[in-house]
């Protein structure tokens, strides 16, 4: 007997959810009160927009772009576009012009979906992206507006399509969706995720081990649907009929609080400080918010303190889940769930969060592995160290139209983290194996920053390191060695950066220094720097009395 070969389509799972149970809600924060709809018409009106994209001569695998905040439009983008085979950009509305041109025209992206508050951040480079043909605005009752010669309104580019579209028979491995990864040295890299590895990927997110989404759930996703599609969660939620609860652009922690309160969230996921925010409005007054159905909170990006584990478990009864992974893993790697094995069953709580303060155990279908300096394999023992390596089929083999051989061995992805891994077969993050800065979730490039300092006419070397911060998790600060004669402010290094990157990623000081320590190479010696900053009691400036 042989089993019937049909492809693993997002179109096949996307419209599930609301076949299953149409009038679920989809719920959207906005700037006075909440925009709803159903799933049902969620679906259709996904189907209306495959329809107005073929119409403008859309195919399998053009680029589709959003620019956008996670809201009921965008989720029709996740389901439409991936559908009808075309592929889903999601550009990060964080990054500095000079990326988003570079990532636009490396994407060759045809049409950009954009929400209206969004546009300024656009208008630097609406000249400089050549394979634009239009620019679609998702209004929202704000102001907004571009100058782009060719654009139309999200409503007026669908009204009037048939609410059903004839998904195509495509190779599940054809692409659905593009990423680009923002903390690496030189330019950002593009993943392209494929519609067989989502489709596993967004499987396995449902699986009771994994984060445990089911149909009874009602999701708020504050990670935003641009980093890493939304950790893969539109996806799960689309599939099975969740309700979904979108913050659009009011992540502040009482906006969001009051929301999940209101709509009885029963899982969520977003960074670390995002759940301190949260933690704070909740410890000063919890009277007016309730929170009984929160069951689950997901966290990722950095790991997150274990007092505040604790203080969600113990004072309101919810559980928090650390996940690790990256954009070339479509997110989800590993895994820490307070009991997450038979064996835990046993365990006191401080043994469990013990675990939960790990990065996780791997999801199943990937394997992971670390390796000394000769890719051989280091033992599981909790205390060797060496290079976090992953493979799997939802794990990327290459960057799109960017060879990188030194970024994968043989058929294993090269994170670039560095880690051990227990005899229970956790994972533990030891270090980054590259001077890379994690704040609030978001990478910020140490030496993308210091070669664009040094191109100050004063400045003769720069050195960007990471100061630990404890809203932000890190900070950069800039350590620069004036030439001769010259002088220079932190405001005007500032200003100077500002012209390539966003403002989130300029370092928080600037401290002029007479020598910078270098390794034997000749490279900077960012270890030493660190250290010296610790021993001299350094504080970021906002921290300082």
């Amino acid at each position: 007997m042989t089993m019937q070969r049909t492809p693993l389509l997002l179109s096949r799972i996307m419209g599930r959810g609301a076949a299953l149970d149409p009038h679920v809600e989809v719920v959207t924060l906005q700037e006075d009160g909440k925009h709803r709809q159903t799933l049902q018409a969620t679906w259709q009106r996904a189907n209306q927009l495959a329809s107005a994209l073929a119409g403008h001569g859309v195919g399998i695998g053009d680029r589709v772009a959003s620019f956008m905040w996670n809201n009921y439009r965008h989720l029709e983008l996740y389901q439409g576009v991936t559908s009808m085979g075309a592929v889903l950009h999601t550009l990060n509305i964080r990054l500095g012009p000079a990326d988003l041109e570079y990532i636009i025209n490396h994407a060759q992206d045809r049409i950009i979906f954009a929400d209206e508050d969004l546009l300024p951040l656009l208008d630097p480079i609406l000249d400089k992206i050549p394979s634009v043909e239009l620019l679609v605005i998702c209004r929202h009752g704000e102001s907004g507006e571009s100058a782009f010669p060719e654009q139309a309104d999200y409503e007026s580019f669908i009204d009037g399509q048939p609410t059903e579209y004839d998904w195509p028979e495509i190779d599940e491995n054809s692409p659905m969706g593009l990423c680009y990864t923002s903390g690496t040295t030189g330019k950002p890299k593009g993943v392209m995720y494929t519609h067989r590895s989502t489709y596993l990927h967004t499987i396995t997110e449902a699986m009771t081990d994994a984060m445990g989404l089911s149909a009874r759930d009602a999701l708020c996703g504050i990670v935003p649907m641009f980093h890493a599609m939304g950790w893969g969660l539109p996806f799960t939620a689309s599939m099975l009929g969740c309700k979904q609860v979108m913050p659009h652009r009011f992540t502040q922690p009482d906006r969001l609080i009051g929301l999940m309160s209101d709509e009885e969230v029963s899982i969520s996921a977003g960074v670390p400080t995002i759940w301190q925010g949260v933690m704070q409005i909740v410890q000063k007054d919890p009277d007016p918010f309730d929170l009984s159905k929160l069951d689950r909170l997901i966290c990722g990006g950095s790991a997150p303190p274990l007092a505040m584990m604790r203080w969600y478990w113990d004072t309101l009864g919810i559980e928090m889940i650390q996940a690790w992974g990256m954009t070339e893993t479509n997110p989800l790697g590993t895994l820490s769930r307070k009991v997450a094995k038979r064996s835990h069953l046993v365990l006191t709580e401080d043994q469990q969060f013990e675990n939960i303060s790990k990065a996780g155990l791997t999801m199943p279908g990937l394997e992971i592995e670390i390796f000394d300096e000769s890719f051989n394999p280091v033992p599981h023992d909790g205390e060797s160290v060496g290079e976090l390596l992953i493979r799997g089929p939802w794990i990327a083999s290459e960057y799109f139209n960017d060879p990188q051989p030194e970024k994968f061995h043989q058929d294993w992805l090269v994170t670039g983290d560095v880690a051990k891994i227990d005899p229970d077969q956790y994972l533990m993050i030891a270090d980054r194996s590259k001077d890379l800065i994690k704040s609030g979730g978001e990478w910020i490039s140490s030496v993308d920053l210091e070669n664009h300092i040094v191109a100050l006419e004063a400045i003769s070397q720069a050195a960007v390191v990471a100061q630990p911060h404890p809203k932000w998790d890190e900070r950069p600060v800039a350590l620069v060695v004036l030439n001769e004669g010259q002088s220079v402010s932190t405001d005007q290094v500032l200003e100077h950066c500002v012209s390539r990157f966003a403002r989130w990623q300029l370092p928080d000081d600037v401290i002029p220094v007479d020598s910078l320590p270098l390794t034997s190479t000749g490279k900077l010696d960012k270890k030493t720097i660190r250290a010296n900053l610790e021993a001299d009691g350094y504080q970021l400036p906002d921290l300082r009395e």
